[in-house]
């Protein structure tokens, strides 16, 4: 398992202040509805608990909130922080989605593409595992990868947004892996301008994992889960388990 917070890339950092101008949370309501469906479909009973395992900035929860009682793990501060102010009604948790024990049951677990930054089949399984110590039997666990091996596509893509008083824009190029490799490298060139009319730019690379959809059906199977793969809106195939 690859050190827990070593390494945590610009975004999440530094940069992690200006992350509502990279990252709208308006622009998360249909995925976020769409998770919504995914769980309440798959649990047993309506959930209204849920663990929500890699937040980031909260913006998923910005819009699940309305729905769930929610408690939101991550493992950087700076992030935290971001998602405290934009939701400042949910409570908020420093921690590994591979090792953070809570001590308590939820109704449904969450992991949206955060689950990306785990590199190695070790990695993915302790996630499992995360996730099946905390959701109640019969509960249900989701998780949302950009990609599986059968899936993946190198796109590039721009976005960002305007503030107040200062602007974000950035380029993301995500690379073809290597044959035969279990990761692949997302680079972002970030342009960003103060109130003052000034610019820099930042280079902020990331790793992500790529396993096959059959690691991540045993993923779940191995933690306790019946597993299930869906489509979303977005045509990623995601991952729905109920918890045995």
């Amino acid at each position: 398992m690859s050190t827990p917070g070593a390494g945590l890339p610009a975004l999440y950092t530094e940069l992690a202040p200006w992350w509502p101008l990279l990252s709208d949370p308006a622009d998360y309501a249909g995925e976020a509805e769409e998770a919504r469906r995914f769980l309440a479909g798959a649990c047993e009973t309506a959930p209204v608990t849920v663990l929500e395992l890699g937040s980031g900035g909260g913006n998923n929860a910005s819009h699940l909130k309305t729905h769930f009682r929610l408690t939101l793990v991550d493992l950087s501060p700076a992030m935290l922080e971001v998602s405290r102010r934009l939701n400042p009604e949910c409570e908020h948790v420093e921690g590994d989605m591979r090792s953070v024990r809570l001590g308590r049951l939820f109704d449904a677990v969450f992991v949206h593409d955060a689950v990306n930054y785990m590199t190695t089949p070790e990695d993915l399984r302790a996630a499992g595992a995360t996730a099946a110590t905390h959701c109640r039997p019969r509960g249900a666990a989701l998780f949302v990868p950009d990609f599986v091996r059968e899936t993946f596509a190198s796109v590039a893509s721009m976005g960002g947004h305007d503030g107040a008083g200062r602007s974000l824009r950035y380029l993301q190029w995500i690379h073809e892996p290597a044959p035969g490799a279990t990761t692949f490298r997302t680079d972002f060139a970030v342009f960003l301008k103060q109130a003052d009319g000034s610019t820099r730019l930042v280079h902020d690379r990331h790793v992500s994992g790529l396993f096959e959809r059959a690691e991540w059906i045993a993923m779940f199977e191995e933690a306790g889960f019946d597993a299930r793969v869906l489509t979303d809106a977005e045509r990623r195939e995601v991952f729905i388990g109920k918890r045995r």
